[in-house]
């Protein structure tokens, strides 16, 4: 069943039941700043569900396009890299507005997946909310699923919610089972990672009201939103675990196939590029098409990052020239029926892709330009360091990628040092809350803010933080800001930034995130989803106005999420321990690079040249946990500045510090300066798992952990995983490592009788090559292709041939893999006519590679199979011509 198939019998068969199929709306969010992309399909019926419009109708449904790639739903990064990931994508939907409820709800998806879709019954699995008897009712009694492909899951994985406030409900969870072929677990359980179980369907009951308390209120019309995304549906019924090899996709990748001249599954990393690209060029289109164009601020930065992201991909492919738009032509082809705007928009998005591709190309020549201009003027001798602050004038100025930057400095003998990086993190830092404070505010509003900020600076007393001795303060509205200026007082539904007087919210800073809450006073109520600085002394707080008002100069009640601070609490305190061991085991040349701390995870960046041995973070890890089991006392101090260097405490590099600071003391174990919330006593971690290491940049590591209930979890999967693969091999856990050593040895032996096989019976086709052996000009030739075989095995065959040959040209060829391995022979009476070196030369140029060698024998590879037989061909005429 195609993809179009899929969408159009969804729409059909909810519009046979009284549902109104309403058409996508577009990708930019009609009447919503706060949101940068459509990335729901519940998205347009917001103010329905809110209960601000009057719905037209009670039950709709839609296929609407989507697009994440930024705030919270930023997975960028992992496009191309998994199977699932994408930046553009549509979801299937069905509503109800006050209209029907679970029951049918229920029985309309089990009836379309099971009676039109025709999945079988027996590989779908269903989730409900812990609690929600009724729901739980309708699957088991109902509808009568096998109560053992049934569970019942928390908060986290089956209640959803608008926002901290508002309607709000639990959900259903529709998962197919892929079978026990594919690792993976049930929803709910350790090990549901894996892919065994995918979420095709989420179903979502919206029956309470949430309010600032946490406290539910029944909704007097309860309604329905419902979600399930078109491509893994799509690749359920085509046979596929990828979403990328379905029709909706796989005929973009065969475009880039073809413009590259890459086959598609011969290497992972051009896999990765191929689907990169794709999927890029699905949400660049669309979002063109919507009037979004490339640009420095926002919606428009993003979409110009996703379009470069595909071009520097496209250059991996070795794809110069601009291609990118054609690829947006198959997206035209391929959906233009579904969504005609994208033929009305054809020739505009055309051109505006082409026309940053060519821009991208340009950027690409200036910066080399900059680049030669900078070490010029720096000095041109190995081991100079790159300045930071030049990286990201490159990135920010002239949007010369990083990575590539950093990749000709390498090639010119220059290096990053942590320096050079923190100071590049540094500036992106500041980048980011330019942007951050774009998004608030809106395109051209930032330059009157900024002028707003420094006045109220001026007028504003230094505020109170009150935030490590209570999580409550009452406290006096100082100002509030609205876009680029100050208003008076905000009401409900908007969303502004409050000062007060004295607070108990932590800005984010150091490396902590910032806190969130509730703020309350006699007439008002809103939620605190943000707390950072203005400046260097400014606290603001980025409120929503639930209900009510608030007003200059009123009191109001403030209160910060108390299991949101413990877990950055016991991150913060875990970060100043790991980076305390750190410095212990490898020694005092470890600095901290950068770090982040946040509610549910750490992450360190330190300096130090290489990387880490297992039996190192095993001990780093020991050493850390030695001083939560110590239960060591957290000392809070502030003393001078100098005071504090003296006593040994650890200060930041490129840190800025008053003349009085505060010093974190952990026992004796650790001394550092910080700012941050920490625990009283280092038992209140609980433990302490380090969940990653690798590089970042060169000189620089990273180090990513977990801490008190999320490390215990973290534990717990892992040993799910580790039972799970001892059951799979039929052997108790802990035999697990040495089986697989085992396993690993029968592999490699078994390797080695293969290569042995293959060499003999390529021996034993010497006879047939020699006999084969064409005449040129007089001189035997040989030129052949024996595959499966490395380039020692070549040279065995080569030197067989040659003996037989007794006098002659050889040029013998092999692909292993994605490589071609090439040897050439000439016999020693041919040596003064005929140089191998010379020969193999030509013949490695032809398939992508490079070699050289003795007159009478030469060895060569490359990295393009599919020229190896024309690249063979061509021996016979170099022979003709010498």
């Amino acid at each position: 069943m195609t993809g179009s198939e899929i969408r159009q019998r969804f729409l059909r068969y909810f519009g046979e039941r009284d549902h109104t199929v309403v058409r996508s709306s577009s990708l930019i969010p009609r009447d919503d700043p706060t949101l940068l992309f459509t990335n729901a399909g519940m998205v347009q019926f917001k103010a329905l569900f809110l209960g601000e419009e009057r719905p037209e109708y009670l039950r709709a449904a839609s296929c609407q396009k989507c697009v994440r790639a930024g705030g919270k739903h930023n997975d960028l990064e992992n496009v191309g890299r998994t199977t699932r990931h994408h930046t553009f994508f549509e979801m299937l939907g069905n509503f109800s507005f006050g209209d029907y409820f679970k029951r049918e709800a229920i029985q309309f998806a089990w009836e379309f997946l099971v009676k039109d879709m025709g999945l079988p019954p027996e590989r779908l699995w269903m989730t409900v909310y812990k609690d929600d008897d009724e729901a739980a009712d309708i699957w088991l009694q109902g509808i009568k699923v096998d109560p053992k492909r049934f569970g019942r899951l928390g908060e986290q994985s089956n209640f959803w919610q608008m926002g901290d406030t508002g309607p709000c409900g639990p959900c259903s969870e529709i998962f197919y089972d892929h079978g026990p072929g594919v690792a993976g677990a049930p929803p709910g359980s350790p090990g549901e990672e894996g892919d065994r179980y995918v979420e095709i369907w989420n179903l979502v009951f919206m029956q309470f009201n949430r309010d600032a308390s946490g406290n539910l209120t029944p909704l007097p019309k309860p309604s329905v939103d419902t979600g399930m995304g078109l491509e893994r549906v799509a690749a359920l019924l085509q046979g596929t675990r990828s979403n990328f090899d379905t029709d909706l996709i796989r005929p973009l990748i065969t475009h880039v196939e073809r413009l590259s001249r890459t086959p598609y599954g011969a290497r992972v990393e051009h896999d990765v590029s191929m689907r990169v690209i794709a999927d890029h060029a699905r949400a660049a289109t669309f979002l063109i098409a919507d009037r979004v164009t490339p640009s420095n601020e926002w919606r428009g930065y993003v979409l110009r990052r996703i379009m470069r992201r595909a071009m520097r991909h496209g250059r991996m492919l070795g794809l110069s020239a601009p291609f990118l738009w054609e690829v947006s032509g198959g997206v035209v082809a391929l959906m233009g029926d579904a969504y005609p705007e994208l033929r009305e928009q054809e020739t505009r998005v055309a051109e505006t892709i082409k026309l940053e591709e060519e821009r991208f190309s340009e950027t690409l020549d200036l910066g080399m330009a900059k680049i030669r201009e900078y070490l010029e003027a720096h000095g041109a001798e190995s081991g100079k360091v790159v300045d930071g602050k030049f990286l990201f004038t490159l990135y920010d100025t002239y949007g010369f990628p990083t990575d590539l930057a950093q990749e000709f400095f390498e090639d010119a003998g220059w290096r990053l040092s942590p320096e050079s990086i923190e100071s590049f993190e540094a500036e992106m830092t500041a980048q980011r809350e330019r942007a951050r404070r774009s998004a608030t505010f809106g395109v051209g509003e930032e330059a009157d803010a900024v002028v707003v900020y420094q006045r109220l600076g001026a007028e504003i007393p230094r505020i109170e933080f009150v935030g490590y001795d209570s999580l409550t303060s009452l406290s006096r509205i100082l100002a509030l800001v609205s876009g680029a200026g100050r208003t008076r007082e905000a009401t409900a539904g908007e969303e502004v930034e409050i000062i007060l007087d004295r607070t108990p919210a932590y800005a984010e800073s150091g490396g902590q995130v910032g806190d969130t809450g509730t703020i309350a006073s006699a007439a008002g109520r809103g939620e605190i989803v943000d707390t950072y600085y203005r400046g260097p002394q400014l606290i603001v707080h980025r409120v929503k106005v639930v209900s009510g008002g608030f007003r200059e100069g009123e009191e109001v009640a403030v209160s910060i999420e108390t299991p949101r601070r413990q877990g950055l609490r016991q991150h913060h305190t875990g970060t100043h321990l790991l980076h305390a061991a750190l410095r212990k085991l490898l020694g005092t040349h470890v600095a901290q690079a950068g770090s982040l701390v946040a509610p549910d995870h750490l992450r360190l960046d330190f300096s130090h040249p290489t990387s880490l041995k297992d039996r190192e973070i095993e001990r780093i890890e020991e050493l850390v946990n030695e001083q939560v089991q110590a239960n060591l006392v957290v000392n809070r101090l502030e003393m001078p500045l100098e005071e504090a260097l003296r006593s040994g405490a650890l200060a930041l590099f490129g840190e800025k510090y008053g003349d009085r600071v505060r010093v974190i003391k952990i026992g004796e174990f650790s001394v550092e300066l910080c700012g941050g919330t920490h625990l009283d006593q280092t038992g209140q971690l609980g433990l302490v798992k380090i969940t990653t290491e690798g590089a970042v940049a060169a000189g620089v590591r990273r180090i990513e952990a977990v801490a008190g209930p999320m490390a215990l979890g973290h534990v717990v999967r892992a040993e799910a995983a580790l039972r799970e693969a001892a059951e799979m091999l039929k052997i108790s856990p802990l035999d697990v490592p040495r089986r697989l050593q085992k396993l690993l040895e029968e592999q490699h032996a078994l390797e080695k009788q293969l290569s042995e096989l293959e060499l003999r019976l390529a021996r034993a086709r010497a006879q047939e090559l020699v006999a084969a052996a064409r005449q040129v000009n007089g001189v035997a030739v040989i030129a052949s292709r024996v595959d499966g075989l490395d380039q020692e095995g070549l040279r065995a065959v080569a030197d067989t041939l040659r003996d037989r040959l007794g006098s002659g040209v050889i040029c013998i060829g092999s692909v292993v893999g994605d490589r071609v391995n090439l040897v050439a022979a000439v016999t020693k009476d041919l040596t003064k006519r005929f140089h191998a070196g010379k020969l193999i030369q030509e013949v490695a140029r032809a398939v992508g590679g490079s070699g050289g060698g003795r007159p009478d024998l030469a060895q060569a590879g490359g990295k393009e199979p599919a020229k190896l037989d024309q690249a063979l061909a061509g021996v016979f005429d170099w022979v003709a011509r010498v």
